[in-house]
This record gives structure tokens, C-alpha cells and sequence, in this order.
């Protein structure tokens, strides 16, 4: 059987026998009543081993390991025009997920995990989720578990295997290896206390939770390559029956013939290209519009986050305490997804979005992606007709808080939003906006840095 008809079968399976998603939410609120977690905001180099370094002009740990902060600055005309602080971690770390059949439906071995930047403590994680300084144990800590499976990789079947970008509006040119990996049905597996099989179905259902499904599951589940493989007709027919959501069926596996990768490419290459401005690492204390206190460093005007410094104490982890800084949000960003039907097939108003940190400039964002400082800085019409049907609750799919990377941010949340609406409402769609099938959106995630990750997100959250 091929594997994306298992995995179709398996988003079909809303519930399961193995794990009930009654029992899954018991379980989630069983570990967060048990689980011990500390989390102070302190003050800057209280403890010693994160410092500002004054002569690279950054914040860093003895060990020169995991990540530092440092400034940024884009200049346009000889104009500084966006000045930061950013985050700088180059290592490449896991984003995995095991999965493999049981009673004949594919499942996939979930994680309870608690990143210290987490708003509610436990989110749905993927198997592992580690930096290279974590497996590699700079840290003094345990080997994270399952992490064999993904370094051996090759044993099994490898669904996907992609390194995708980061959050880059605070992460400076970061990205994750997401992989997904399947195990034979006769490989034995070891279920630990902290991680649960579910189906793809019931982690689209969680994923209507606020803030229970973690950004990092998210990610990896968008690179799924459903538009990809080779089925036969019969395949196809079993896939179709499955879809409640026709159109979403056709934009993923009988989509238009139209080949928008080409005019995708050409706009996005062209502002690779031709964009004017320069970007460049500073120290910190050169942001002119930045200053440090005792225990942040905060922004003099209106701006979407601060850095805090936090001294963090957490069970199931495989160090117990530490500190670090964490990048805490100032209020919620919206990121929203039009789609419409056209002949019959299911498309997404998708926009070139380059990003301070983009690892190559520009990459497909969702239609709309508002920061909180900017909410009332419209740039168009196309922004103002989203907030209108937004606020008027018109053509709502999907609209649910989730959170973004707990591990380097504190309690950052954001809205996520699907609209449907007609494709002649929105009218002559400004330049680098594009209403695409999802097969071309599929077909470029498998390539690296192409969909940034609040698009990936967005796409995650699909209903069957």
C-alpha cells in the first residue's frame, strides 16, 4: 500500500482504539497538574554563565554553545530602517516524528513536551525535538530519546526529510531538519510515559485546541509530500472517498494543469536579484532605538517583543535547571490564509514575503501576516478586506491561538486564521500575491526554504 494512502487513511481516523483522544487529553492534564516547572525572570548575568560579551557585542554562554543574540539592521539609502536584536543559532537541529502502523492504521508517536517559553507548559510535540547541542550532549545532559531512529534514518522509510526555515522575524537565517520517519509493523518500540501514538486525525483535532499542538509538530506534518507520489487510479479512488472536502481532494491530487511554479520562481528570484538594501549583524549596543535594563532589552517605541532573561527549573527534561534569555512577545500577531473553490478545485492566496532573518531573503507567506505593532498599518485593500471578514466572523474555517517555538520565545501565541471567500471578492491582487493549488504549495515545501513557517502552519491545520 502506498504510503500516502496510509497516511490519508490515517487524517481520516479522528479517534482511535490504541489511544482515545479523551484519554490523550486526560493524559495532557494529568502530566501538567504532576509536572514541576519554574520559571523567574531575572536579572541579566546574575549566575554568570550568560553574559554580554562586549567585544563581539552579543549575549552568548561560556560555552560559545546553543545560541547568542546580537543586532541587526537593514539599510536602504544609506537609511538604517529596521534595527533588532536577533537571535543567531546556526546549528541545525531534529524536528522528527516516528510513525508506523498499528491495527492496521498508521500512528504516530507523539511527545507531553514542556518548553520553557510555553504558555500552558505541555503541547503535543513531535518524537524528538532537539538542537544538535542537545543530541550532542553539550549541554552535560541525557541523550534525548528515539534519537537513534532518526540517525539511522536510512534503515527505515523516510517520509520526509527536509531542512525548513524558522520564525524570521527573530531567528536570523535558522532552520530545523524536519523528518518523518516510518518503522516496519514488527519493529518493536519502547512507549515511554512522555510520548502517545495517534493518528493523524486526532492530531488535526487537537490542533483546534488552543496552544495544545506545538509549532514544531505543526512544521513537520505541513512537508508531507501527498502531491508528490505516484498512485494509481484505484489508490486515488480510495484517497477520494475519504475527503469530505472535494475541493481540497482535486487542489491536492487532481489539480489544475496550470504550472505556477515557474512564475512563482521568476518573482521570487527577481527580488533576490534586484532588491536594493543591505542587512548586517551589529553589536547590540549599537540599536540605537534599543536599551538595555537590569533584567530586558526592550524597545523604545511600540515594537513586538522584548528580551528577558530566565532562570528556569523543569522535570522530564534532560537537564533540570538552567537560565537563558527568551524572547517575550508584546501581544498577538494574526496570520491569515484566503481560500476559495475554483473549478472545482480548492486554492490558497499565498504572498512573497521577505523577512529580516530569511535564510534566503524571501520566501511564500500566508496572505496575511500582521505583527501586533502593525495591525493598524494596512498595507492594502486585500489587508483590509482579510480584518473585515475577520471581524464580521464571514467565511471563518479555522481560527485558533497557537503557539510559536517555546524553547526560545516566552508565551508567544498567535492567531491563525482560514477564510473562504469568492475569488472575484478580491478583486486585482496586489504584486507577489498568488492563488495557488495545493499541489504546487506541496511540491515546493519539499524543496528547502521555499514556504515559511507561518504558511507551513496554516497548511497543517486542513480539515479533510
Amino acid at each position: 500500500m502506498n504510503t500516502v494512502v496510509d497516511i490519508v487513511r490515517s487524517w481520516a481516523a479522528s479517534d482511535s482504539s490504541v489511544n482515545p483522544t479523551k484519554e490523550i487529553l486526560e493524559w495532557v492534564e494529568q502530566r501538567n497538574a504532576t509536572v514541576k516547572v519554574r520559571i523567574d525572570k531575572t536579572d541579566f548575568e546574575k549566575d554568570g554563565f550568560w553574559y554580554y560579551n562586549e567585544e563581539e557585542g552579543c549575549i552568548c554562554n561560556r560555552n560559545h554553545s546553543f545560541f547568542s543574540v546580537c543586532g541587526y539592521q537593514r539599510i536602504e539609502e544609506g537609511k538604517v530602517i529596521i534595527e533588532q536584536p536577533i537571535i543567531i543559532q546556526n546549528e541545525i537541529g531534529y524536528l522528527g516524528i516516528l510513525c508506523k502502523k498499528i491495527d492496521g492504521v498508521l500512528h504516530f508517536l507523539m511527545q507531553a513536551k514542556i518548553e520553557p517559553g510555553n504558555i500552558n507548559k505541555i503541547q503535543i510535540s513531535p518524537t524528538i525535538q532537539a538542537t544538535k547541542s542537545n543530541f550532542t550532549q553539550k549541554h552535560g545532559g541525557a541523550k534525548p530519546p528515539y534519537l537513534d531512529y532518526f540517525m539511522n534514518a536510512e534503515q527505515y522509510h523516510i517520509v520526509v526529510d527536509q531542512i525548513q526555515s524558522e520564525q524570521s522575524s527573530r531567528f536570523y537565517k535558522k532552520r530545523n531538519r524536519n523528518i518523518l520517519v516510518e518503522l516496519g509493523e514488527d519493529v518493536e518500540v519502547e512507549v515511554l510515559p512522555s510520548h502517545k501514538w495517534m493518528t493523524l486525525g486526532q492530531i488535526k483535532e487537537l490542533m483546534k485546541i488552543d496552544n495544545l499542538v506545538n509549532m514544531d509538530t505543526r512544521t513537520v506534518l505541513s512537508c508531507i509530500p501527498y502531491s508528490t507520489e505516484q498512485l494509481t487510479a484505484s489508490e486515488k479512488a480510495e484517497i477520494r472517498s475519504s475527503f469530505k472536502d472535494e475541493a481540497l481532494y482535486c487542489s491536492m491530487f487532481e489539480p489544475s494543469r496550470e504550472n505556477l511554479i515557474p512564475i512563482l520562481y521568476r518573482y521570487i528570484n527577481n527580488y533576490k536579484m534586484f532588491a536594493e538594501g543591505e542587512t548586517r549583524l551589529v553589536p547590540l549596543h549599537e540599536l540605537k532605538d534599543w536599551e538595555f535594563t537590569e533584567n530586558e532589552i526592550h524597545c523604545k517605541h511600540d515594537y513586538d517583543f522584548k528580551v528577558v532573561y530566565c532562570d528556569i527549573e523543569m522535570e522530564g527534561r534532560e537537564v533540570k535547571q538552567w537560565t537563558q534569555p527568551l524572547f517575550e512577545a508584546i501581544g498577538i500577531a494574526v496570520f491569515g490564509l484566503f481560500t476559495c473553490v475554483e473549478n472545482g478545485v480548492r486554492k490558497f492566496l499565498v504572498h512573497a514575503k521577505p523577512e529580516v532573518g530569511c535564510h534566503d531573503f524571501i520566501e511564500l507567506g500566508p496572505t496575511v501576516q500582521m505583527e501586533p505593532s502593525n495591525k493598524s498599518n494596512r498595507k492594502n485593500e486585500l489587508e483590509e478586506f482579510f480584518f473585515t471578514k475577520l471581524e464580521e466572523q464571514q467565511g471563518i474555517k479555522k481560527n485558533v491561538l497557537l503557539s510559536e517555538e517555546g524553547g526560545r520565545f516566552y508565551h508567544e501565541q498567535n492567531q491563525n486564521v482560514i477564510i473562504e471567500v469568492e475569488k472575484e471578492e478580491t478583486g486585482v491582487l496586489p504584486e507577489g500575491y498568488f492563488w495557488v493549488d495545493y499541489a504546487t504549495l506541496n511540491r515546493m515545501v519539499q524543496i528547502n526554504n521555499c514556504l515559511n513557517i507561518q504558511l507551513r502552519n496554516l497548511l497543517s491545520l486542513l480539515d479533510i
